[in-house]
């Protein structure tokens, strides 16, 4: 995808099927197909549109998002990391790989005030779950990283996607 073109029109169908898609996917074995049958389309043109809307990046992806809440996982906290700017990608890529880490990203630096530029979500039962997963994540940067900190949530304030005005 060209970031500095303008992305492509979205036409009716397609508004409609991100319409249909803002309150989430139905909980059944072939949502796809449900999906287009509420529609009125194939499941293949369904299907189509959603790919073609995720390689023009008018979607950016589809996935779960579990309310880490209800699992149980009541100690979640932002792990941010200052890396050196030659090393991150490496190390994003290192720590993205760990089965706890439920999303990793470089962010830019806001000197003097806050050097870290590596973020990383660690979700857990408890907080001393969460300090020895923080731990082993120190671990594998080593050297790495200059500094870290936790920043534990204490609500939740978004759990939704994309939203579309009538």
């Amino acid at each position: 995808m060209n970031r500095t073109a303008p992305p492509p029109p979205v036409d009716a169908e397609d508004r409609r099927l991100i319409k249909a898609m803002q309150g989430g996917l139905p909980l059944v074995p072939r949502p796809y197909h449900a999906l287009a049958e509420t529609l009125g389309l194939a499941p293949e043109e369904t299907m189509a549109r959603l790919r073609r809307m995720l390689a023009d990046g008018i979607i950016r992806r589809i996935g779960a998002v579990p309310n880490h809440y209800r699992l149980g996982y009541t100690a979640n906290g932002m792990t941010v990391w200052d890396v050196a700017d030659d090393a991150v990608a490496a190390a994003g890529s290192a720590v993205g790989a760990l089965a706890f880490v439920s999303h990793c990203y470089q962010r830019p630096r806001h000197l003097p005030l806050w050097p870290y530029n590596l973020f990383a979500m660690v979700h857990g039962r408890s907080r001393d779950e969460v300090e020895r997963r923080v731990a082993e994540i120190a671990e594998l940067l080593d050297d790495r990283s200059r500094a870290h900190a936790v920043l534990y949530s204490t609500r939740i304030l978004k759990k939704t996607g994309l939203r579309l005005a009538d």
